[in-house]
């Protein structure tokens, strides 16, 4: 039985939720991309032992401590979709990456020569799990930051919080996720 609970980031309420495998979700409440009302539907965590290590992990990341764990995952999607979602796990710390570069990455893997970026983004785009599947450190070609469920401006402030200097990006003019 899957359960939520929450969690109070300088950014904004994060919602968590976890099956008896671990972490299912983790998303910004109220963002651009955030499932409407998902914490009505389930029941409240009693201390849910994934929930609590997310909390965990949460306090570290947004006390800019780079964490060397992760709780456990349970991501649940598509076989490509999942083969994104472990490339993005590799993307270091204060690091970004292109969703170029991650389609070389996917198609590499599969023995491809090439992968579309687009289709990359949008397996990037329907990560549940973000922060930690680190979705916000992939940036588009040429430095612009398109995207991020959480919403543009989170992911600046995420970016910052690792340390990654920003100001070589740019944000576009129109998006439903400023």
């Amino acid at each position: 039985m899957e359960v939520f609970d929450t969690y109070e980031s300088p950014l904004g309420t994060v919602i968590l939720t976890a099956d008896d495998q671990g972490l299912t979700r983790l998303y910004f409440q109220g963002a651009p991309d955030a499932p409407e009302g998902l914490e009505n539907q389930l029941p409240k965590a009693q201390d849910d032992e994934f929930i609590q290590e997310g909390k965990h992990w949460l306090h570290g990341y947004f006390e800019g401590r780079h964490l060397g764990w992760r709780p456990p995952l349970h991501l649940k999607g598509s076989e490509f979709q999942n083969q994104v979602w472990k490339a993005l796990l590799t993307i270091p710390y204060g690091q970004t990456v292109s969703y170029g570069d991650v389609a070389k990455e996917v198609a590499r893997e599969r023995h491809m020569e090439k992968m579309s970026a687009r289709a990359v983004g949008g397996a990037v785009g329907s990560n549940p799990v973000c922060l930690i599947v680190p979705c916000h450190r992939v940036v588009g070609a040429g430095g612009s930051l398109t995207g991020y469920g959480g919403g543009l401006q989170r992911k600046v402030k995420l970016l910052e919080l690792e340390g990654v200097d920003t100001s070589r990006f740019t944000l576009p003019k129109k998006s439903r996720f400023l």
